[in-house]
């Protein structure tokens, strides 16, 4: 055997076979336990390169950012992320099945901001589609007021595919099914978003979420995040039809205000 591997990387094709079969394996490996292992790992590895190639237009977009915003270039609001299964000793402690999950844990989010801060003469927010600017519409069209959330999944609070984290106040108004979209960390992109984006209805961006963490695999979320792609340079979903951004969650069926999202 070890006379046999000698003469296999003593030639050009034996090393390129050697290669072939260990990148083979490492593709198995990767999709059985993707949704165990390797989904954080290439979280962790793809938005800390991505981090560093894009160094430099994130340099330019927060002096940019700074000018036209007229003071801090980031929006930062509390989301929450995912959840976890209690332990048996603590649900046994609570009087739960075991099994249950626990609460969401929060966390601040950051995107680039898209809009002003202007109030009206009562201190109260003007409508979003007053305080959205076209710099703002320029980020959002290409997605790049994004960006930031690179660090929110470098540390582990978000995922590159995901249901997307929306408002800590919407916790209380889901249903119990809803509220499995928290089982896994909230994405940058998911399923939801190659789907219509902001252009949905609630009750399908909903579904399409508890869709996606129903069977999560690498091929899907390539196949997402290849979509999403495709998105970013049509532009298109960006807003809900006769609105700025999207409409503020108010329970099941009910639809109404705006949300930064």
């Amino acid at each position: 055997m070890k006379e046999f591997f000698e003469n296999l990387v003593a030639e050009w094709w034996g090393i390129l076979i050697i290669c072939v079969v260990c990148v083979a394996v490492w593709i198995l490996l990767s999709a059985i336990l993707y949704r165990q292992f390797f989904k954080r790992f290439y979280d962790m590895v793809l938005s800390g390169l991505a981090i560093i190639v894009l160094s430099l237009p994130l340099l330019i977009l927060i002096i940019v950012g700074a000018i036209k915003m007229k003071g801090n270039p980031f929006f930062t609001q509390l989301r929450p992320g995912r959840r976890k299964k209690l332990s048996k000793k603590e649900c046994k402690k609570r009087g739960l099945a075991f099994g249950t999950y626990g609460e969401e844990k929060i966390f601040k989010l950051i995107k680039f901001r898209t809009m002003t801060c202007e109030k009206d003469e009562n201190g109260e927010f003007l409508p979003d589609d007053k305080r959205l600017t076209k710099y703002g519409k320029f980020l959002r069209s290409t997605s790049l007021d994004e960006l930031p959330e690179l660090f929110n999944i470098f540390v582990g609070h978000m995922s590159i595919v995901g249901p997307r984290p929306l408002l800590v106040q919407y916790l209380p108004l889901y249903s119990e099914a809803q509220r499995h979209r928290h089982d896994v960390r909230p994405g940058l992109t998911g399923l939801a978003q190659v789907n219509g984006r902001n252009a949905i209805s609630w009750d399908e961006k909903f579904a399409l979420d508890l869709k996606y963490i129903k069977k999560i695999t690498l091929w899907k979320d390539i196949s997402i995040i290849l979509k999403t792609v495709l998105k970013v340079f049509r532009r298109s979903g960006i807003s809900q039809e006769g609105q700025a951004t999207m409409e503020y969650f108010t329970g099941s069926g009910k639809e109404n205000d705006k949300d930064e999202n």
